[in-house]
């Protein structure tokens, strides 16, 4: 079961959408914790995108619920509740022992049996998701996160070195906010947007302001791309991300956990908002430069 903060990371809808639909439109129906909170299932987390996709398509939130009842069953759902439960425990498992071993053969058998994009977004994001929500709360939560990291950093950096190039499509430079170390979700970010089409610059970790505008004018970058995980309330972030999107002259796009408290602010400096969810968010910038094309 998710509590509502970790549905929200995995499909960037808001905490008050969710609310929304359950209660106007009947869209979810969450249980209750013993204390009263919401709890998701993953096949709630597929139900939300199919939500987003039909949104996306035109269909009237009000609509959402026939539309939903007149599909065939999603075979989607039904993996959630299959085999990604027992793949999460097993690798909760491995990741506990320090396995690298289990992990690797884990990682192979689940390749064997489905595509990557899946494997990515049903087992690798939500257990990144659940180490890190628990990482401080545990004797050896944080080895643990440590540990996962460094073994998807390295998958997710070997897909992204052995990609094929592309030599069309809008060209996005992909950084981490100054500071912040989490580069994991920006390769998952990366990945999903060479697969949707778009050429990568990926810079990754920690990188200042003033190098991203440096490099995206030298490799002359449609827009930016930048990966905020650590809320950030200090002025100098701001002023600092609000020169970027002067300097470039254009769009600059800031997504990942960070975005959820401090929308407003980053949406002060003329950047762009995007969600904690990667497919959204790669949706979103589909969509923005599918429409520049058609002006």
């Amino acid at each position: 079961m998710l509590p509502i903060k970790t549905v929200c990371a995995l499909t960037g809808v808001l905490p008050v959408t969710l609310r929304a639909w359950e209660r106007r439109y009947g869209l979810l129906e969450p249980a209750r914790s013993p204390t009263g909170h919401r709890q998701y299932t993953y096949g709630d987390v597929e139900k939300i995108r199919r939500i987003l996709a039909l949104t996306r398509d035109g269909v009237a939130i009000s609509q959402v619920k026939g539309a939903l009842e007149s599909e065939p069953v999603p075979a989607a759902p039904k993996a959630a509740g299959g085999p990604w439960r027992g793949y999460r425990r097993r690798f909760a498992a491995a990741i506990a022992s320090f396995d690298d071993a289990a992990l690797e053969g884990l990682y192979a058998e689940a390749l064997a049996l489905h595509p990557v994009g899946l494997i990515d977004r049903m087992l690798l994001m939500p257990m990144m998701t659940e180490l890190g929500s628990r990482w401080n709360k545990v004797a050896g939560g944080v080895a643990e996160e440590h540990f996962f990291s460094s073994y998807v950093r390295n998958k997710l950096g070997a897909r992204f070195h052995h990609r094929r190039m592309l030599l069309n499509g809008p060209k996005l430079l992909a950084a981490c906010a100054p500071g912040e170390q989490h580069e994991i979700g920006l390769l998952f970010f990366s990945l999903a947007a060479h697969d949707a089409g778009f050429r990568i610059v990926h810079l990754g970790a920690a990188v200042p302001f003033g190098e991203v505008a440096a490099a995206a004018r030298r490799a002359q970058c449609d827009a930016v791309v930048i990966s905020h995980y650590i809320e950030r309330s200090e002025p100098e972030f701001y002023s600092g991300l609000a020169a970027l999107v002067q300097q470039l002259g254009r769009p600059v796009y800031i997504g990942g956990n960070g975005v959820v408290a401090r929308a407003r602010e980053i949406e002060a400096t003329g950047a762009v908002a995007l969600s904690t969810s990667v497919e959204s968010s790669v949706q979103r910038l589909l969509t923005e430069f599918q429409g520049r094309r058609g002006k």
